[in-house]
């Protein structure tokens, strides 16, 4: 009967010691990680404006940003739209690319506009012949880009200040 009560009491002494040494080990709970978290988030990189320039070699498109550089998707489309609308962008040309940043804003937390940049522009140059700025809507900034003939393009980042690029091969 001793030996019963032995075990017992050892077995509730090293459940309770256990669970103790757990309480301390566990990690803090999601609300604590998420208020962390929120302190240090960065705001929303603001498109500020959208610049092009012809070189003897390529054409070029330059995004300026405030804040970082958020992640940035080109894609060859067959028609530039507006975003949320859907409505078809005039710009002339028969190859169009489409620049998309995300998480991305071009205005401020009041609504008013940040960018200073053309929203639809006809250009000149040896390959672009147009430049929109087809949305700013929900965490996406998108352009979109015109061409007569299939782009070969690269595109990356640059910083300080924070800008995003565009070159297009003649």
């Amino acid at each position: 009967m001793i030996n019963t009560r032995l075990r017992q009491f050892v077995a509730l002494a090293t459940g309770a010691l256990l669970a103790a040494c757990l309480s301390f080990a566990a990690p803090a709970s999601a609300s604590t990680l998420t208020s962390a978290t929120a302190d240090v988030q960065a705001p929303t990189p603001l498109v500020v404006n959208a610049r092009w320039g012809g070189h003897a070699t390529f054409d070029r498109i330059v995004i300026d940003l405030q804040g970082y550089t958020p992640t940035v998707t080109v894609t060859p489309v067959a028609q530039l739209v507006y975003d949320g609308s859907g409505k078809p962008v005039p710009l002339a040309g028969k190859h169009f690319l489409e620049i998309r940043l995300n998480p991305a804003a071009a205005h401020d937390d009041a609504g008013g506009s940040v960018y200073h940049g053309p929203k639809l522009q006809k250009i000149y140059l040896s390959k672009l012949k147009g430049l929109a700025m087809t949305g700013d809507y929900e965490g996406y900034v998108t352009f979109g880009a015109a061409f007569d003939t299939v782009p070969y393009y690269r595109a990356y980042s640059l910083h300080s200040p924070e800008r995003f690029v565009v070159d297009i091969a003649h």
